[in-house]
């Protein structure tokens, strides 16, 4: 598996001949962003990579479509020319597009594509927020890709969430080679203490508890709203058990990295 951090939550996986682009995000930075209750957030960093100079995407994983950091204007645009685009139900149905397929957790699908192999995807559980925040935060999933008849998978991308019984227990239950982990703890002045993602302390608990042979921090820089961000991240992987630690790949930007 090949590796490409784009920046923010953006990565392009190579896989078995599948280029598969998790959340894009190509937009300049500098632009401020709304999101819900009247909270919002600025772009502080650009993509180490343009949209254009990506080549073919044969699938995109939407985790959300309603939230500009994980999909913004230019990656919105590259979406027609994907073979296959998953997200959420709710943004399936915003989206509209013929490529375009909506999943509830637990519930999966396959995709294939001309000359490689099938992938078998399952949307994994996600909560964007404190309890009882979905009708505000709104719905957001991650994706478990299988190659196909193997019950191992091959990669999870977690998606925006806080850390929640329901992503422990996930974690628990999947035997991962690579996992794409989320975090930043995302924050609003207006919502005062309250999180919207996982802190690095956090995502260092999931990953104890999932042992992945690798696991790729990610969604953590280039935003106003992360409280924790980087620095945040780098102090609990510091902290972090000794086999935990040796699991933590850092990506740079742009280049691709095999994993």
């Amino acid at each position: 598996m090949r590796v490409t951090r784009i920046g923010g939550p953006t990565m392009l996986v190579e896989l078995d001949g599948w280029r598969i682009l998790v959340d894009p995000t190509f937009d300049p930075p500098g632009r401020r962003y709304p999101f819900a209750l009247g909270t919002s957030s600025v772009k502080t960093r650009g993509p180490a990579l343009q949209a254009a100079d990506l080549g073919p995407i044969d699938l995109v994983l939407v985790s959300h479509d309603h939230h500009a950091d994980n999909l913004d204007d230019a990656g919105r645009a590259l979406l027609p020319a994907a073979s296959h685009v998953l997200t959420t139900r709710s943004g399936a149905r915003r989206l509209g597009a013929r490529n375009t397929r909506g999943l509830r957790a637990g519930e999966s699908i396959s995709v294939d594509a001309a000359g490689k192999p099938r992938l078998d995807i399952t949307a994994t559980p996600c909560r964007h927020g404190p309890p009882l925040s979905r009708p505000l935060a709104g719905e957001v999933i991650g994706f478990a890709i299988r190659r196909d008849g193997e019950t191992d998978v091959a990669l999870w991308a977690t998606g925006d969430s806080v850390l929640y019984g329901g992503l422990l227990s996930t974690a628990r239950d999947l035997n991962v080679d690579v996992a794409i982990v989320n975090a930043g703890g995302v924050g609003f002045p207006l919502t005062g203490p309250l999180t919207y993602s996982m802190t690095g302390a956090e995502a260092i608990r999931l990953i104890t508890a999932l042992e992945p042979r690798v696991a790729i921090p990610a969604h953590y820089d280039g935003w106003s709203h992360f409280r924790d961000g980087e620095d945040g991240m780098r102090a609990a992987v510091a902290a972090a058990p000794p086999a935990t630690r040796a699991a933590i790949r850092w990506m740079p930007d742009g280049r691709p990295i095999d994993v």
